[in-house]
């Protein structure tokens, strides 16, 4: 049993990681704290932990973003260690020496990693000097002046990214070299928006591709495993929406091949805890894309496969303990698929919605685990990622995991907040999805196929008569008893 050097952990997050991460703490016998803003009401993250720290700013992202006032205030509530989540400053290397100069325990990597991987320009020119392979592609940082020229040498298609990038913002596909420096100033403002970095690089685009990645751990003792692959292809405007462990579609080499270089990136970069490492795959070939120096939103798809708790395995590391296992104990069984819910319009361009959860009944069953961030009676508001909860499944084969993943989507209810159930339920039964026959650009490709079907006349009758029961006024004008007819009084016939 591990003997943590800490006693009580602060989740600097919100929402479903929150209470996810929680439930690992206090299940190792620690103490749990998280971070909570006015924002947020009835957030089950708020009932799972020992002490809750309030935190303000000018609005709540903001809020989650003040390093020094997050870390003033674990100091005074006694945390020893500080656990980040994703997101917000999860991979922010200033937060982390912060973290660290203040006597607390970072359950991460260390900074140095999180600067090397976090610049996506320099950990690209890492990898490729470690032999690991690259798209072809071109830096802005390399020389200015002939930047774009460089990027017009690769041709066609061509993926435009921030160097300071990531979940897909200011990345733009150029099919067209005559709209090059139109792309190139556009992706250079949303850096800038976003990251504050508006330094670009241009890579080469493969068209269809699949986006693979590799979950590995490593200790502070020099030992690094994966924990095999997952496929993360199905996208909405470069964000993941579905993942699945392990890829269906990687032959037995290939599949070595790319998690022996995920393990060799995290080895080389001297990484230690969770972290993942980003491929792109397609026509037999695979390129490094980037590294999550965080624990991932699926993460849950590799510990429904692998049977291990990411976020004990964490903890245990950050106390300095050595894995307990080696490459050969890490087996996969069956396959997970994990389905991202979230408050948004499918059929507007996924437009995040608003307004108070009403009714919320996750799926319950064999196989299925929910990992959620709301609780009836929340108001889900603009002021926070949209993404209300994640529901997982697992099955003795793929095809086992997309049947109970169709059966726990039908068994779900979420009222009152307009949300995506209905396209994820499209989105499998798509035959191409159940075929396993998915890359990044298949749900931009079936937009159509996936918009919301008319209702017919007589579900809209049902409906609308529905409607127009619901009100008192309505009912009471139905029930009410005409004056011709009362002024008869009891008399009957």
């Amino acid at each position: 049993m591990t003997k943590f050097p800490f006693d009580s952990v602060l989740v600097a997050n919100r929402g479903e990681i929150a209470a996810r991460i929680l439930r690992t703490v206090k299940s190792l016998g620690l103490r749990g704290l998280v971070l909570h803003h006015a924002a947020d009401t009835s957030a089950p993250a708020l009932r799972l932990a020992d002490g809750i720290i309030a935190i303000d700013g000018a609005n709540p992202i903001a809020a989650f973003l003040d390093s020094g006032q997050i870390v003033e205030k674990a100091i005074r509530a006694g945390a020893q260690a500080v656990h980040p989540g994703y997101g917000f400053l999860s991979e922010n290397a200033e937060f982390c020496r912060a973290v660290t100069n203040a006597g607390m325990v970072f359950v991460g990597p260390g900074p140095e990693a999180i600067d090397l991987m976090g610049d996506k320009v320099r950990a690209r020119a890492f990898v490729a000097a470690r032999g690991f392979p690259v798209a072809p592609s071109a830096i802005e940082d390399d020389d200015p002046a002939s930047f774009a020229a460089r990027a017009r040498a690769l041709d066609v298609p061509l993926l435009i990214k921030p160097a300071a990038g990531g979940g897909g913002k200011g990345m733009r596909i150029v099919r067209d070299l005559a709209r090059l420096e139109e792309e190139l100033a556009a992706a250079r403002r949303e850096g800038e928006r976003y990251f504050g970095d508006g330094r670009l690089y241009v890579e080469r685009y493969v068209e269809r591709p699949r986006h693979i990645e590799v979950q590995i751990l490593a200790d502070q003792h020099g030992t690094t495993v994966h924990l095999h692959e997952r496929e993360c292809s199905l996208q909405r405007r470069f964000q993941k929406i579905v993942e699945e462990a392990p890829c269906a579609a990687l032959p037995v080499a290939e599949r070595t091949e790319i998690c022996d270089a995920a393990v060799g990136i995290a080895a080389a970069a001297g990484y230690r805890n969770a972290g993942t490492v980003e491929f792109i795959y397609g026509g037999g070939s695979f390129y490094f894309l980037e590294m999550n120096t965080r624990l991932q939103v699926e993460h849950p798809v590799t510990e429904a496969i692998t049977g291990l708790d990411l976020v004990a395995e964490q903890l245990r590391i950050a106390a300095g303990e050595k894995l307990r296992f080696g490459q050969v104990d890490v087996q996969s069984h069956g396959h997970a698929v994990e389905l991202r819910i979230y408050a948004e319009d499918a059929d507007r361009e996924f437009a995040p919605c608003t307004g108070k959860v009403l009714v919320w009944r996750p799926a319950v069953g064999d196989g299925v685990r929910v990992d959620s961030g709301i609780e009836e009676g929340a108001v889900v508001t603009s002021g926070f990622d949209p993404m209300l909860a994640k529901l997982i499944v697992h099955g003795k084969d793929r095809a086992e995991a997309l049947e109970r993943a169709e059966r726990a989507l039908t068994q779900t209810v979420l009222l009152g907040c307009g949300n995506n159930l209905g396209f994820l339920r499209r989105l499998i039964g798509l035959q191409e999805v159940q075929d396993g026959l998915i890359h990044t650009g298949l749900i931009a490709d079936h937009a159509d196929r996936l918009r919301t079907p008319a209702p017919s006349a007589a579900v809209l009758r049902a409906v609308l008569a529905a409607t127009a029961l619901s009100s008192r006024a309505v009912r009471e004008a139905a029930d009410a008893v005409p004056r011709l007819h009362a002024a008869i009084g009891a008399w009957r016939n």
